[in-house]
């Protein structure tokens, strides 16, 4: 598996929408019943390019480690309620997660982050048609759907609600399903290299 960045507020509509989050926030803790979600407070972030530089850091220390970061700076944002548009919520953040500082500055601080970030975006709305996060696809640029319920929202309201097609536990067969797509495609291009 190869994660990407797509940033939305470069190659979407623009920075996150408080509004628009908090109202679809309801939809994914019924999705995820064992996620926490904290109200935000009035620190509010106007770009979450930081918070894309600081992942991008952090996978240069090894995957694991990278993606263990993309999700604690995601707990720090939807259970902390913490501004990850800000580059010292970012260090802190680094600090915590016992990164090595060294390694993780040098990358954060010389534009090599941001210009990687950016250009990963820039491929995935120019070659795979990438509109949204997430977006899951085979290396062929298949798409793939994973399960979630999509809302409609107009003028700061939700109008409509997709159907939820699974929740919480629910969703094993689903995402294995995805796996094993995936799988039989990975198995497929192995022969066809060999």
């Amino acid at each position: 598996m190869v994660e990407k960045a797509f940033p939305l507020e470069v190659y979407g509509g623009g920075p996150p929408d408080r509004e628009e989050l908090e109202l679809e926030i309801w939809l994914a803790a019924l999705q995820e019943p064992a996620a926490v979600f904290k109200p935000f407070g009035s620190d509010w972030p106007t770009t979450t390019l930081p918070a894309f530089d600081a992942a991008w850091c952090a996978f240069q220390q090894g995957e694991t480690i990278g993606r263990n970061f993309d999700l604690r700076i995601r707990q720090a944002f939807f259970a902390e309620g913490r501004n990850i548009g800000k580059r010292e919520v970012m260090l802190d953040l680094a600090r915590e997660a016992g990164l090595n500082m060294e390694h993780f500055m040098r990358y954060f601080n010389n534009g090599e982050a941001r210009a990687a970030i950016l250009e990963e975006g820039r491929l995935g709305r120019e070659l795979y048609n990438v509109r949204g996060t997430p977006t899951i696809m085979l290396g062929d640029g298949t798409k793939l759907r994973h399960p979630m319920a999509y809302a409609k929202i107009h003028d700061g309201k939700i109008l409509s609600v997709g159907r939820l097609p699974c929740c919480g536990e629910g969703c094993y067969k689903t995402i294995r399903e995805l796996f094993e797509k995936t799988i039989q495609y990975e198995l497929k291009e192995n022969i066809q290299e060999q």
